[in-house]
């Protein structure tokens, strides 16, 4: 199965992996930016979200995403990667590391993590909200819970439309449907990695971001003050400053 993406330019390939929340659509504010920039981009919708839907089977997105990479012929790539992105693609460079130029992971899930209550919290009320029926309730409270301060209305209307819309394939899955996990060596990690994280986020995103540079090879933390969840919707242009940054250190453009 080709997973729904988008791809253009040339040079470097990079591939933008999605968070939980929203779907490839997040990216927009950095698809021409880096396609101007000098690097072949690509963006895809994980299972479930977008316009790539669900199967009656167990699927693994790291394992999506690098067959995306094969039918384009891409043999490696950098990959900048929102929340449960960031987790996806840890899974990718651990599994093949030789697939991974560079990594900048913003706000990262990590595999294997031990929520905090503050994040436990979040999901039993965000279940009960779904369990009731009431689809409105939990994309408002996904919609304040992960945007920071800095995000507008306009903002927040696309990211509460990329949420709605992941919830409606989400719960039409079909039996069978679901993500099967892979334990992972994060040891295994080669490639240089950017871990931002925001001063408005949970908890939970925070510590994993401060946490990466211990565990991880080649990799220096960036707390952004200013940044809740989604900093690369909340001040796109600062972001795809940082990002054109460290690719020109890690995967410069010919």
């Amino acid at each position: 199965m080709t997973l729904a993406y988008d791809a253009a330019g040339d040079g470097p390939a990079l591939v933008l992996l999605h968070s939980a929340v929203c779907d490839r659509r997040m990216w927009e504010p950095q698809w021409q930016p880096l396609i101007d920039a000098g690097y072949r981009v690509v963006r895809c919708d994980f299972r479930g979200f977008g316009k790539t839907p669900l199967q009656d089977r167990p699927h693994n997105d790291a394992e999506d995403v690098l067959g995306l990479l094969d039918a384009l012929g891409i043999g490696q790539a950098a990959l900048i990667a929102s929340s449960y992105g960031g987790r996806v693609a840890l899974e990718i460079a651990a599994r093949r590391p030789d697939r991974v130029s560079a990594m900048a992971l913003l706000c990262a899930g990590l595999p294997g993590h031990e929520p905090t209550d503050e994040l436990r919290a979040f999901g039993e009320r965000e279940d009960a909200l779904l369990e009731a029926g009431d689809t409105a309730g939990a994309v408002e409270l996904n919609v304040d819970t992960w945007l920071g301060p800095d995000a507008d209305e306009a903002m927040r209307a696309e990211v509460r439309e990329m949420q709605r819309h992941a919830f409606e394939v989400q719960l039409a899955a079909p039996e069978g449907a679901g993500r099967k996990e892979v334990e992972i060596d994060l040891s295994a990690i080669k490639a240089p990695c950017l871990a931002l994280s925001g001063g408005h986020d949970v908890t939970d995103f925070r510590q994993i971001a401060a946490q990466l540079p211990g565990l991880l090879a080649d990799t220096r933390h960036l707390e952004l003050p200013w940044a809740g969840h989604l900093p690369s919707l909340e001040r796109p242009a600062a972001v795809t400053d940082l990002l054109i940054g460290f690719l020109r250190e890690t995967v410069p453009a010919r």
